[in-house]
């Protein structure tokens, strides 16, 4: 008798930093990572969209993924990345602390998080996997783009 070797179902994120905190953003919403450019301010947006940036003749919206997440601004470091990813045909820019690497976790590894209502900035996660001995927090890109305060 054949033994079936059972494949586990599994999700490469790319794991990014945000202060303390390890992050995980589904690869396949990732059309590029570039380094920290010009972002031309626009006038009267949320505190959190830091402008636009030109990219390949494209104009992309680039957020503060702090500031969105409610974390305090710091001063840009070498390491600041914007991360553009595109959802439902659009492009946005997420300014990240850095970038660390390209993980795998298993699917059935991830565990789904209580989202408190009164707490926009939970709805962010997706859930929580593990990377080895360490948590990585999963970003739901829909409410981190989402248009609301």
């Amino acid at each position: 008798m054949d033994e079936i070797a059972l494949v586990k179902e599994t999700t490469q994120y790319i794991k990014i930093k945000m202060g303390d905190e390890m992050y995980g953003i589904d690869i396949k919403y990732i059309d590029n990572i570039v380094r920290m450019q010009h972002i031309t301010r626009v006038p009267k947006v949320p505190t959190y969209i830091k402008g636009v940036i030109n990219l390949r003749g494209e104009v992309i919206p680039v957020f503060s993924l702090r500031l969105k997440m409610g974390m305090e601004e710091v001063e840009e470091t070498k390491k600041f990345r914007i991360i553009i990813i595109k959802l439902d045909g659009s492009y946005v820019g997420l300014i990240v602390d850095e970038v660390r690497e390209v993980i795998t976790l298993q699917n059935d590894l991830t565990e789904k998080v209580y989202r408190d209502p009164s707490d926009p900035t939970q709805n962010f996660l997706l859930g929580v996997g593990k990377d080895g001995d360490n948590l990585i927090s999963l970003l739901d890109l829909n409410e981190v783009v989402a248009e609301r305060n």
